[in-house]
């Protein structure tokens, strides 16, 4: 590969002290994840810069490299110097795929404490990894708030108003259905320090959790008209906008949740069976779905001319580099930008609106709760009954009258 970007200067990259023996496999690498030529070679002149900077450290060959010595070399200030920031970062993840570098160990106090309490939050509770994640986060706030990095006998000393002082805290950034997600981590952490003896016990039940009422606020639903003038107005002339286009049918069409959507994988088609299987990750479960002509002829044309040339088994792949698949945070990005161009009045924020917009536009065609229930993946009929409250006219026809003698006094209070 360096041969190809350099025929003639090739040596100059290939005989550094430090990185000349990965660099093309690394140049290699960066191609594979659809970067230009520019930018590859961009990364490699970089590379000569961080060779420098490795040896003015002290790390003469390859062999002397480690975690710690490459990121020391990254600016502690982003833009101090993104390119060579980004090199490291970049580089210090394909020396992963190398198998190159050994695990970074937890650094610090509050990395150890939290990374035992992920380690038991897995095993012990068996609870997925997004969950863990945001556990983890809470926890680790906590630990900071406590000051457990520089004194680890705090958490002896943890009082109820010490642990009211933090969710006055965070409370002041978090709305109450988010406080009310941070007090039950808080308290699930605090159980997980009094049973290793770490943390006085009882403390989690000194939490006062913000009142949030049941179904408070109606799902977040569009007319289907909007649905409708939102999808045509994707121009499908682009690869990302085909891309776009087919990920929002999907939702509009099945009501998919958006990581059902990025999960979607080749495999997951049957062309001639006229199905798709629906990967559904809250419930670790799938089910088939019939695959619509609309459904069909998108996927179809999104596969021939909007879909990068990967060996990946995604179906929606990222449209810039580096190539991969999508988070499903990239259906939010994706509905915020078509809804500003198509100039409709869209007061919802993320493409969960679309699926709430599909199981009311069931629930006025007559479909059973059952079946949408089945459809959006809901474990429990009470998930799905929450959509009852915007079927006003259904709500109409099962309004009791009111007793006659009940229903001229009031006539009577009203009248001016």
């Amino acid at each position: 590969m360096l041969v190809e970007l350099y025929p003639r200067v090739h040596r100059r990259y290939s005989s550094l002290p430090v990185l000349g023996t990965i660099l093309d496999g690394y140049a290699e690498w960066l191609s594979k994840l659809d970067y230009p030529r520019n930018r590859v070679r961009h990364h490699l002149r970089t590379a000569r810069r961080l060779d420098r900077a490795l040896q003015g450290r002290g790390v003469h060959s390859l062999e002397e490299l480690t975690r710690e010595r490459l990121r020391i070399c990254a600016p502690a200030v982003s833009q101090g110097d993104p390119d060579l920031r980004a090199v490291v970062r970049f580089l210090e993840r394909y020396l992963d795929t190398q198998g190159a570098l050994p695990p970074a160990p937890p650094s610090g106090r509050i990395e150890i404490k939290v990374a035992s309490y992920a380690t038991y939050l897995t095993q012990v509770r068996g609870l997925a990894a997004p969950t863990v994640a945001q556990h983890s986060t809470a926890a680790a706030e906590f630990l900071a708030h406590m000051g457990y990095e520089g004194k680890p006998g705090r958490l002896a000393e943890i009082t109820g108003p010490d642990v009211e002082a933090f969710m006055r805290t965070v409370g002041g950034r978090l709305g109450r259905a988010s406080l009310q997600h941070t007090a039950s981590q808080v308290r699930s952490f605090l159980r997980f320090l009094a049973s290793s003896g770490e943390a006085p016990p009882g403390l989690d039940s000194q939490i006062d959790t913000p009142r949030v009422y049941r179904d408070e606020q109606l799902p977040r639903s569009l007319p289907w008209e909007s649905v409708g003038t939102l999808l045509r107005s994707i121009d499908r002339t682009s690869r990302l906008g085909l891309r776009d286009y087919t990920m929002l049918l999907l939702i509009a069409t099945y009501g998919l949740r958006s990581s059902e959507v990025v999960a979607l994988t080749l495999d997951d088609i049957e062309w001639r069976a006229e199905r798709i299987r629906i990967p559904q990750r809250k419930t670790s479960g799938s089910f088939w779905l019939p695959l619509t002509d609309e459904v069909g002829a998108a996927l179809l044309d999104y596969l021939r001319r909007g879909r990068p040339a990967l060996a990946r088994r995604e179906v929606f792949l990222r449209g810039r580099a580096p190539a991969g698949m999508l988070k499903p945070t990239a259906l939010f990005d994706v509905f915020q930008k078509w809804s500003r161009r198509s100039g409709l009045h869209i007061p919802f924020q993320g493409a969960h609106c679309l699926r709430h917009s599909y199981a009311v536009h069931l629930l006025r065609q007559g479909t059973s709760l059952k079946t949408i229930g089945d459809l959006l993946g809901h474990r429990s009929l009470e998930s799905t009954c929450v959509y009852l409250r915007l079927a006003v006219e259904d709500l109409r026809d099962v309004a009791l009258p009111l007793p006659r003698g009940l229903a001229s006094r009031g006539a009577q209070e009203v009248a001016p």
